[in-house]
């Protein structure tokens, strides 16, 4: 009864701190938490100022893309004539998930296929005193198992003109993007460097980044990659606006843009007298007269005898006597038949069979081949080196970042994966125009895709931080159970219940002691109890007279008493 009471009150006091919780508060309004999530608000982005931008392209507008992009019609050079056309397919689509309201990309659809789509600029990027900026997205949406999605930013001249033809040979200044196939993860940055006295152009390929690129691979989520390229030769390679790669143009590039001052000389021959070996055997050392050479590493152990039973005439093998030679047995084209061998029958008993050697040991009387002791080499040059001579082809460039002019921007790809996305393509020379061309569209699809991916705990945590006066409410959903159970636990059983009844009930008739006639007391067993009780009980007789003449003096016949306790209660009956 006692446990009940408690666990009552207790759901009382958390009812009560939640009412007076929630009337503290008048002013707050709760509201059902929606499961739906609302989209978020997206328009097609618009540079902040157009005026320092060469290239921008969110691919939302059909019309337009139809209009200033152009498919190659090439065909790649040196492969098979069957895949050496051009002729993945590109559309213009919104993400197959997580999309945003009215945003497409460009969308490469077939795998296995080479696929070659570009552009002009809205104006040629020169390379002086502005940086270059290039950024864009790509949504892998069904990750990548081997292939390429980079850009290359065009060079100018005649075969940028012509796009319709735009190929792998294609001349380009800056290639830059993600990269993978089997285990080998890249994201590259290639420029390709013309050479100041010869004009001969050289790929210079970046170190890869320390950061792990594993992951932008096979998430399937996009990604916003972005180049930052300086008129002082520094660079900066950002995914997802974290810095993965910086250095410098001059310092961080295989091959390096200047070659060395100084080259080893081809025409220079080593001396034929120059000794390069450090140490060599002394002259002077002897071999000792006990060193046997020819003394084998182990021998055997003489102390070792045969072993008793040791069947040393029988063979450990036997031919088969019940084998049968095959019907279609030639023997002058298999030669003469044999029955083929079977373990010894006789050697099973016995501690073995055949031929009997004992185990070999190490020989004590063992060196090895005897060498003499090696000293420093007075004749001794060091490592002989071609003289150096100044490089006839040396240069130095100390402004790389003058790359050749850009005037078109394409993609020429490979891929053994399809449905990849490419949204959102800038080209500019003011990073503040790209931080905002990102937080107005890849911010807005990363908040979206988070929204969406929210767990309901999550939402729920939201709306308390809002709203802190919840937790009372959680408090006592969480609570309610708990309580319950312990009142189970606390609740006696039925049987249990009823004995304690019985013993609160004896505890009373035993303190009272009444002496009222108990009725349904059948006369025979009266008068006995009566005269037992006589001398005992007069005084309370007495004193249980009824204060009516009414009453009635004697029981009614098959009236019972009521037992009022587990033990031997004496019935009494009153005096006449």
């Amino acid at each position: 009864m006692n446990c009940r009471i408690r666990t009552l009150i207790l759901v009382v006091l958390l009812i009560g701190g939640v009412i007076g919780d929630n009337a503290d508060d008048d002013d707050i309004t709760v509201e059902t938490v929606d499961e739906s999530v609302p989209d978020v608000a997206y328009e097609s982005p618009v540079p902040l100022d157009p005026k320092k931008v060469y290239f921008a392209e969110h691919f939302d507008d059909p019309a337009l893309f139809q209009k200033r992009w152009i498919k190659s019609q090439a065909k790649k050079e040196g492969i098979e004539e069957d895949i050496a056309k051009y002729d993945g397919q590109w559309e213009v689509e919104a993400a197959t998930k997580d999309s945003l309201p009215n945003d497409s990309g460009l969308v490469l659809k077939t795998k296995a296929k080479h696929a070659a789509i570009s552009a002009h600029l809205s104006k040629p990027f020169v390379f002086a005193d502005k940086p270059l900026i290039l950024q864009y997205e790509v949504l892998l949406q069904e990750g990548q198992e081997c292939g390429g999605s980079y850009l290359k930013l065009l060079s100018e001249g005649p075969e940028s003109k012509n796009l319709n033809n735009f190929h792998d040979k294609t001349p380009y200044t800056i290639m830059f993007g993600p990269d993978k196939c089997g285990n080998d993860h890249k994201l590259h940055f290639i420029f390709r460097h013309r050479n100041p006295l010869n004009g001969s152009i050289e790929e210079k390929h970046c170190q890869k980044p320390k950061e792990r690129l594993e992951e932008y691979f096979s998430d399937k989520l996009p990604h916003l990659y972005t180049l930052v390229l300086n008129p002082d030769n520094t660079f900066e390679i950002s995914v997802d606006k974290k810095v993965v790669n910086s250095g410098s143009l001059l310092e961080d590039f295989v091959p390096p843009v200047n070659p060395p001052a100084e080259i080893d000389d081809p025409n220079d021959k080593k001396p034929e007298d120059w000794d390069e070996r450090e140490k060599i055997p002394d002259p002077d050392d002897r071999k000792p007269a006990d060193w046997d050479e020819d003394a084998p590493p182990q021998i055997f152990d003489e102390s070792e005898s045969i072993p008793e039973g040791w069947l040393e005439n029988e063979p450990t093998h036997v031919p088969d006597p019940d084998a049968i030679k095959p019907a279609d047995w030639d023997s002058d084209m298999d030669g003469e038949w044999e029955p083929p061998l079977i373990e010894n029958p006789a050697c099973k008993a016995a501690a073995g069979c055949g031929h009997w050697e004992p185990p070999l040991i190490n020989n004590p009387s063992y060196k090895g081949k005897w060498r003499p002791r090696l000293i420093t080499n007075p004749n001794y040059k060091g490592k002989w080196r071609p003289k150096k001579i100044p490089n006839p082809d040396y240069f130095d460039d100390q402004h790389p970042f003058k790359m050749t002019t850009v005037s078109a921007v394409g993609l020429e790809l490979w891929s053994m994966s399809q449905d990849i996305l490419f949204d959102n393509l800038l080209i500019t020379e003011d990073i503040t125009i790209a931080n905002k061309w990102a937080s107005d569209t890849f911010d807005k699809k990363r908040q979206k895709i988070a929204k969406d991916s929210e767990s309901f705990v999550q939402r729920l945590a939201s709306l308390t931080n809002e709203y802190p006066f919840l937790w009372a409410v959680y408090i006592l959903v969480l609570a309610v159970p708990v309580i319950f159970i312990l009142y189970l636990c606390c609740k006696p059983s039925s049987s249990a219940s009823q004995k304690q009844e019985r013993e609160e009930l004896n505890k009373a008739a035993e303190t009272k002691k009444t002496d009222e006639l108990t009725e349904g007391v059948e006369e025979e067993n009266e008068a006995p109890e009566a005269e037992e009780e006589e001398g005992d009980d007069e005084e309370q007789e007495k004193n249980s007279e009824p204060d009516s003449d009414n009453e009635t003096a004697e029981p009614e016949e098959g009236e019972k008493s009521q037992p009022s306790g587990d033990g031997t209660r004496k019935r009494k009956v009153r005096k006449e």
